[in-house]
């Protein structure tokens, strides 16, 4: 099986070697050459192609040069993190070419692609995805349909306004406890088996937060997603008031871009604030 895979950052190196691993023959293009692509964009061409790209202007950019040499029936499963109204656009360029474009961002972080352990949350048509799935079944463990062109990208950005959301709670509610003289370690325990639990205290702060590990994913990443959801529920009119004060606290937090996204928690239980 040939895949191609456009994007050797973190998450599409991950995923190369998971594909790799697993039998794929797999034809990958960055435009670093010193992350080990094929010299040229052209060469990816495969029944299926993945992206894995930071920003809507490279996907697009990606996608003016990809589209016309790609076999006819093709899918691009884009697991790139965008607006829903881009994806719908690129799915339309792509149809118009006879190419059929998943949106389908991810959920697990590079540690989920290596281990083909990622959620695929997928938009687009069923078809495309069932003809996409072989390959997608290599990298993730759940793969769930959320409706048309667009609906990954919805699903996406709720959910990692939910992860920002968590990671602000968690942290400001363990400063409480450590200020008030029970440290995080006693406290995560007690959290983890009653209701206040979340993935950020059953699985950031105990492999993340507390002992400084990077978990491959920059805090510059979840502010763009952060950004993305925000700017959707100004446009279909939602006025999130929690979600909102959490947002302006990644915006706010002293934690550079490049920097693990996992330091603005450790931040806010260390009670470090701008």
């Amino acid at each position: 099986m040939r895949v191609g895979l456009v994007g050797l950052g973190r998450m599409g190196a991950a995923m190369a070697g998971r594909l790799a691993a697993t039998g794929a023959e797999v034809a990958g293009f960055d435009l670093d050459p010193a992350r080990g692509g094929l010299p040229s964009l052209a060469e990816v061409a495969a029944p299926v192609v993945i992206l894995s790209l930071p920003e809507e202007k490279a996907v697009g950019a990606v996608l003016q040069a990809l589209l016309p040499v790609l076999p006819a029936g093709a899918v691009i499963a884009d697991t790139s993190t965008l607006s829903p109204i881009a994806a719908r656009d690129f799915a339309a360029r792509a149809a118009a070419s006879g190419i059929a474009y998943l949106d389908a961002p991810v959920s697990g972080g590079p540690a989920g692609a290596a281990a083909g352990t990622l959620t695929v949350m997928a938009g687009g048509d069923a078809a495309a995805l069932e003809q996409a799935r072989p390959v997608l079944d290599r990298i993730a463990a759940r793969i769930v349909h959320v409706g048309a062109a667009g609906a990954g990208q919805v699903a996406k950005l709720v959910n990692n306004l939910l992860v920002a959301t968590h990671l602000v709670a968690a942290g400001e509610a363990l400063r409480l406890g450590r200020l008030a003289g029970v440290e995080p370690e006693a406290l995560l325990p007690v959290i983890n088996a009653a209701s206040g639990r979340s993935a950020a205290t059953e699985v950031n702060m105990p492999r993340w937060v507390l002992p400084g590990v990077e978990s491959g994913f920059t805090a510059g990443l979840m502010r763009k997603d952060v950004r993305l959801a925000m700017e959707l529920a100004q446009a279909v009119g939602a006025a999130p008031e929690a979600c909102g004060r959490a947002a302006a606290v990644w915006e706010d937090a002293p934690v550079a871009d490049a920097e693990d996204f996992n330091r603005v928690a450790a931040a806010l239980l260390g009670g470090e604030r701008a």
